[in-house]
């Protein structure tokens, strides 16, 4: 009996027909070849592929062919493009076509029926992916492990959730003019006058104005020059800073500081906690690794390490992720904690498409093409970490320069803001001449005007200026702060 029943309920889901609505789909096109202005209405998020019953498709394409054209599509002049004998519905095309325009809504409807349409199809699209997704972990195959299975089913499903959205098209500049003197109004009234995210370094915020929403930041340098620990200190500033108020909507507004999203591919979240730990505490890492503490050192960092635990600061430790991957989990993470900077350690430690794979210039433009669209979409700014080639250290002056960046082309191109971390103390460093030579107590005013000192290159700036930010570094804490001039200081006795 209960094998019957499944049966019975197998057979009535196969049964089961896609949902669709054949009638709107003929009331509309026939609206549009009434009144082909009708076609506009619904053509920015409309396609062929949408609609369900196979001879609308195809005349959905043929009067989109024909208006844009410049042409009137009409039953008359679609007629044409039919071969005489071709029977649609058992109806010759002519007749098919002159009965669609008697059925034609009436065009206040057309946007609305285009809509009904479209979100039928994208309920078959969940249907196909759902079905698809049953059939792969029916049948396991052996080269797509479950993980992979989920990241390609997140993929498909974002990319239903993203496409045909209709918030497109043009802005009128009015509206563009309102909402520059609105961010003009709230940088006015921001501590620090800036129009964007406070890195919490003043000098860098001046070059800046902070961190702007939409941004792709390439942040490189060779190594040993803090890449990475000016990035967690950016990073975990915003996120220390954040404050955020209720809506009417109940949903939250970030009024300062941010959410931030951390992509460490390199390091593991615990080493990233040592680091901001030891930065925030002024105990040295090594010293945290070692247990080399006393009792106070240890309070500080309890007390430290409790109030780490509210920040939101969001770290996702897994190595040599796809760029597919790292956009899904981004909009995950937007959905649901809220994002407002992601920043991703390092550019060329993601991977691309399999269809990029092993053309390593062409993988690199799909990522950087990728994070630049993804900082768009969720307009937040991205800071991505870039090795430089080795170029660097065969010239004199090895400040880096734009054409340092390795696969330089898409980086570059792509990035809003190119800055370069650049220690003058760690190259000087490795250069001490013979002690007790006349070079060596040069060699060692030298160090002396650079130790703690870092400067941050600007080296493209897309709507700001471009120049250095110095600031000051302490290695053993892994910390960049603001740098005390020398004007500043007191006088020395």
């Amino acid at each position: 009996m209960k094998g019957t029943l499944q049966s019975v309920e197998t057979e009535a889901a196969a049964q089961r027909m896609a949902p669709h609505n054949a009638e709107a789909e003929r009331q509309l096109l026939g609206a549009i070849l009434v009144n082909n202005e009708t076609y506009y209405r619904v053509s920015d998020f409309l396609e062929p592929y949408h609609f369900f019953v196979p001879p609308h498709q195809d005349i959905y394409e043929k009067i989109g062919q024909l208006i844009r054209a410049g042409k009137t599509a009409s039953p008359i002049t679609l007629k044409t493009f039919f071969p005489a004998e071709a029977k649609i519905a058992d109806l010759s095309a002519t007749q098919f076509l002159l009965r669609l325009a008697a059925d034609a809504a009436s065009i206040i409807n057309a946007e609305d029926y285009g809509r009904t349409i479209y979100d039928l199809a994208l309920r078959r699209n969940l249907i196909r992916i759902g079905e698809d997704m049953v059939n792969i972990a029916f049948d396991a195959p052996i080269d797509v492990p479950p993980s992979q299975q989920i990241d390609d089913a997140e993929r498909r499903l974002f990319e239903l959730a993203e496409t045909g959205r209709n918030e497109g098209g043009f802005v009128s500049f009015s509206d563009a003019l309102t909402e520059t003197i609105e961010m003009a109004h709230a940088a006015y009234n921001r501590e620090g006058a800036l129009s964007g995210i406070s890195t919490g370094l003043i000098d860098l915020d001046r070059l800046m104005g902070g961190l702007q929403p939409s941004d792709l930041i390439v942040l490189a340098g060779r190594p040993a020059m803090g890449k990475t620990s000016l990035a967690t200190n950016i990073a975990y500033n915003i996120a220390q800073a954040y404050q955020a108020e209720e809506q009417p909507d109940g949903s939250l507004k970030t009024v300062n500081g941010g959410v931030v999203g951390f992509f460490s591919l390199e390091m593991s979240a615990e080493q990233l906690a040592t680091r901001i730990i030891s930065e925030q505490t002024e105990i040295s890492s090594s010293k945290i690794r070692r247990g080399d503490i006393s009792e106070a050192d240890f309070e500080k960092l309890a007390a430290a390490a409790q109030h780490m635990q509210t920040v939101p600061l969001h770290v996702d430790q897994t190595g040599g992720i796809s760029i597919a991957s790292l956009v899904a989990r981004a909009r995950r993470l937007k959905r649901q904690r809220g994002l407002d900077m992601i920043v991703v350690d390092y550019i060329q430690l993601l991977t691309g498409s399999q269809k990029s794979a092993g053309n390593r210039v062409q993988e690199i433009t799909e990522i950087t093409t990728g994070l630049k669209a993804l900082a768009k979409e969720l307009n937040v700014p991205i800071i991505a970490l870039s090795q430089l080639s080795r170029q660097v250290e065969s010239r004199d002056d090895k400040r880096p320069q734009l054409s340092d960046l390795r696969e330089s082309g898409s980086i570059e191109q792509d990035a809003d803001v190119v800055m370069f971390v650049y220690r003058d103390e760690y190259y000087l460093s490795k250069t001490e001449p013979e002690e007790g030579s006349p070079e060596h107590e040069v060699w060692r005013d030298k160090l002396e005007r650079v130790k703690g000192k870092a400067e941050v290159i600007i080296a493209k700036q897309r709507h700001g200026p471009t120049g250095t930010a110095n600031l000051h570094f302490q290695g053993e804490f892994t910390r960049f702060s603001d740098l005390a001039e020398d004007e500043y200081l007191p006088e020395r006795h």
